[in-house]
């Protein structure tokens, strides 16, 4: 015997493994096909991914007045407060606060409070320079919040969030 007779000659494909081939690329199409759409709407709407940031003009606010803008479907109030409603917020003592945060923490530059305006409690919309300490005041439950949205008597848990923000301007935030 030689060495060319033991030699293992590869086999010569069939009918039969083309359409076994055929049909296993065929169901692997079709198991994409399917898979897709199931992972494809798992995606954000385009109109949540529109609401993923937002810019605000700060030029149009007077001081001492407040805007709502809308930011992924909460309202933000963006306050620019005046000298006097700075120091109120300044001067308050961590004690008199059911959730103790100072002013600075809460602000990026001092005329400026930008808060989420849905109360901690239920989820209501409080309204702005209202209550005894002319911030915000929920008129469901009764929680009244301070010139820096902090948490002062009331069933409301915790201060009015802050939401991430950054100055893209001098007169210019970017919410989100």
């Amino acid at each position: 015997m030689t060495s060319k007779d033991t030699a293992v000659k590869p086999a010569e494909p069939s009918r039969r493994d083309i359409l076994y081939i055929a049909t296993g690329a065929a169901a692997a199409g079709a198991a994409a096909a399917v898979v897709w759409p199931l992972i494809a709407q798992m995606n954000p709407d385009a109109s949540t991914l529109a609401l993923a940031s937002t810019e605000v003009d700060l030029s149009t606010v007077p001081v001492g007045q407040i805007v709502t803008v809308k930011w992924r479907g909460k309202p933000v109030f963006v306050r620019h407060r005046t000298a006097a409603e700075i120091k109120a917020a300044e001067d308050v003592p961590l004690s008199a606060l059911p959730d103790p945060e100072p002013d600075a923490k809460r602000v990026q530059k001092p005329e400026w409070l930008v808060v989420i305006g849905v109360c901690t409690h239920l989820g209501c919309i409080p309204t702005g320079k209202e209550g005894e300490f002319d911030g915000w005041f929920c008129p469901c439950h009764g929680s009244v919040y301070d010139l820096s949205g902090r948490i002062r008597s009331g069933p409301a848990p915790t201060n009015l969030e802050v939401p991430p923000y950054a100055f893209i301007a001098e007169n210019k935030i970017k919410i989100g």
